[in-house]
């Protein structure tokens, strides 16, 4: 379907790519890997003809369509989101319009046997054809489904589109791609601006698709749930895996020690021989051996090792000052902006030392709850009471907003640091991979990434007994991730985080609080074992609708936690405990900390105040 050919790209004679080839194929299932600025994104821009190439070419089949998702995008707000959304059926509706200009068109015909009769048949056969294909016949059910997969409520589809956040336009422009479909998808982190929910519907509908996905993702389950392929991006050279991102990481290591052990044989035949041939150079009885030696060594064919890319952050979070061991106290706590109701009855105590998720669907309250923790933002209902001695560290979703744009890397940290550490902020730099002239880039033309590494570095310069993280892990490359979950998993403070991304949360928390319909309630377990039960409370609720409406739901506990492929037994030794308690609590490992039937329900959009929580 799409064939890279030779392509080289460069920018101010360094060259991102040299000489890379790859073919598209159709129901490849693509993901594209490689370190923040290997050139993933850049590599998406040829294939959509957005970025020229100095050298080679990227060459389509003909009539090949391909959708483009970029990480950032500008989005209508003009109309409300069933008539943005329905935009993606240009197409259809101007195939429409000709399916009846012809169907008119011939019943006036009575040339029946002509040439042009002929020929207004077949375009009626193709233009029908073409119909049908991009779905013109259920268009408005496939509106519906897609909008609803990707967390949106029905009553969301007549709202205009300026009142939602930008995540959510994102996942508008997300919804236009779907329906479209393209004969490939180009997908740039699109599960950036989606929740777990969304995240797991996507997956399912990416699996069954009838084109070709290429994607760039920083979400381990994500890439292992959706592709077969991967493409590797290291040092301006492509490496191909028919493997999702997990088998991917076995093969790369058997070739790399497959590598280096061929390399060291041949190093070590090399130079024996050479040592033979200096040894006889001058000795005549030994002149054949020695030129036969010589003609061998300029016959072989060197084996090189590839360069591997060993830039990494280096962080090991500074020990969490002593607090109380009340770290938070909730007691029926609630949060609206005016008319609008976010969430409500949360009642909850965070004690030292836990590590906890915040999930739920965007909009239900997660960021709103941190900032309530952090004093951003008071209760409008209840109290949340901050323990004795708790120094807060906040690592913000909206970094961009945060830090000023115009301020160095250096500046930026140089503002905030006091005392001591004031001399060591080029080490502290360094480890999070900021070096040399990068110091003194201005703020605003760093990328997502290199943002977030700068972010949280500031926020690491003095030590906080409560780490409460929005997101840590958006824009983030796989490695960078593990580093960070490796620091989180040893840091000895109380960790609050907020994140959709499932493998980042998988051995890091062991508590749960999911923000759904102005509810909040405890899983006491960690993430797989919060999505088991979250699926199987979602079939109870579908049981008990269809035999007696309004009765309770009673959540049983669960013998094992998801085994999300293969991941039974791979959860943290918190969640067997968890389930144990469950047992002998007679079936509640999911508790209830605020009334199912609390009056209002959080929208889908943010709103003033409530950032995209």
């Amino acid at each position: 379907m799409i064939s890279v050919d030779n392509l080289t790209v460069s920018f101010g004679g360094w060259d991102l790519f040299k000489d890379i080839s790859f073919i598209v194929n159709p129901r490849d299932r693509i993901g594209l890997v490689g370190k923040n600025g290997a050139g993933k994104t850049t590599l998406l821009r040829v294939l959509t003809g957005e970025q020229p190439a100095a050298s080679g070419g990227v060459s389509k089949n003909p009539g090949v369509t391909v959708g483009y998702l970029p990480q950032e995008m500008k989005v209508a707000d003009t109309t409300s989101l069933a008539e943005e959304t329905a935009k993606a059926f240009d197409e259809v509706l101007a195939l429409e319009a000709e399916m009846a200009a012809l169907t008119d068109e011939i019943s006036r015909r009575t040339d029946y046997e002509t040439d042009g009769y002929a020929a207004l048949l077949d375009r009626l056969n193709d233009v029908s054809d073409r119909y049908h294909i991009l779905g013109g016949d259920q268009r408005e059910a496939d509106i519906e489904k897609t909008l609803l997969g990707l967390g949106f409520r029905r009553e969301d589809f007549g709202r205009p589109t300026r009142e939602f956040s930008g995540g959510w336009r994102m996942r508008i422009e997300l919804a236009k791609l779907l329906l479209r479909r393209p004969d490939v998808f180009l997908l740039d982190e699109p599960t950036n601006h989606l929740d777990i929910e969304s995240i797991q519907w996507l997956e399912s509908y990416l699996k069954e698709y009838p084109g070709a996905v290429v994607l760039i993702s920083h979400d381990r389950a994500f890439l292992d749930n959706v592709t077969n392929r991967t493409i590797e991006i290291s040092l301006g050279k492509v490496y191909d895996y028919k493997a999702s991102y997990s088998h991917y990481m076995e093969l790369r290591r058997e070739r790399r020690e497959q590598q280096m052990a061929a390399y060291q044989n041949q190093q070590r035949m090399i130079e024996k021989t050479e040592e033979f041939i200096e040894r006889f150079r001058y000795k005549p009885s030994k002149s054949n051996q020695v030129q036969s030696r010589v003609k061998q060594l300029d016959k072989l064919e060197r084996l090189e090792v590839d360069e591997e890319d060993v830039s990494r952050m280096n962080i090991k979070f500074p020990p969490a000052p002593r607090s109380g061991q009340i770290v938070a106290e909730v007691k029926e706590a609630g949060k609206s902006f005016g008319p609008k109701h976010v969430f409500s009855g949360a009642e909850f105590v965070i004690e030292r030392g836990e590590k906890i998720a915040l999930v739920g669907r965007n909009g239900e309250g997660k960021t709103t709850f941190a900032r309530m923790l952090i004093g951003e933002l008071e209760p409008t209902e209840g109290s949340v009471r901050i323990g004795h001695n708790i120094n807060t560290g906040y690592y913000a979703q909206n970094q961009d907003d945060l830090m000023d744009g115009e301020a160095s890397v250096f500046d930026t940290l140089d503002r905030v640091a006091v005392g001591d550490i004031r001399t060591r902020l080029r080490d502290i730099l360094g480890a999070f991979l900021f070096r040399g002239e990068d110091i003194d880039k201005k703020v605003k033309v760093l990328s997502g990434g290199e943002k977030a590494r700068l972010a949280m570095a500031r926020m690491m310069l003095e030590p906080h007994n409560l780490l409460v993280m929005d997101e840590p892990t958006n824009h983030m490359d796989m490695r960078s991730k593990d580093i960070l979950k490796n620091a989180l998993t040893k840091y000895d403070g109380t960790l609050v985080v907020v994140s959709h991304d499932r493998e980042f949360l998988d051995g890091l928390v062991d508590k749960v609080y999911e923000f759904r319909d102005g509810a909040v309630k405890e899983y006491l377990g960690g993430i797989w074992y919060f999505l088991e039960k979250r699926k199987l409370e979602s079939l109870k609720e579908v049981e008990r609708k269809e035999t007696a409406p309004g009765a309770a739901v009673t959540a049983s506990a669960v013998n094992a936690p998801a085994t999300d492929k293969g991941r039974a037994g791979n959860t943290a030794a918190a969640d067997k405990a968890a389930r144990s308690s469950a047992k002998q609590a007679n079936s509640t490992a999911a508790t209830a900390v605020s009334p199912s039937g609390s009056a209002g329900s959080a929208g889908s959009g943010g709103s003033a105040g409530s950032g995209s929580s």
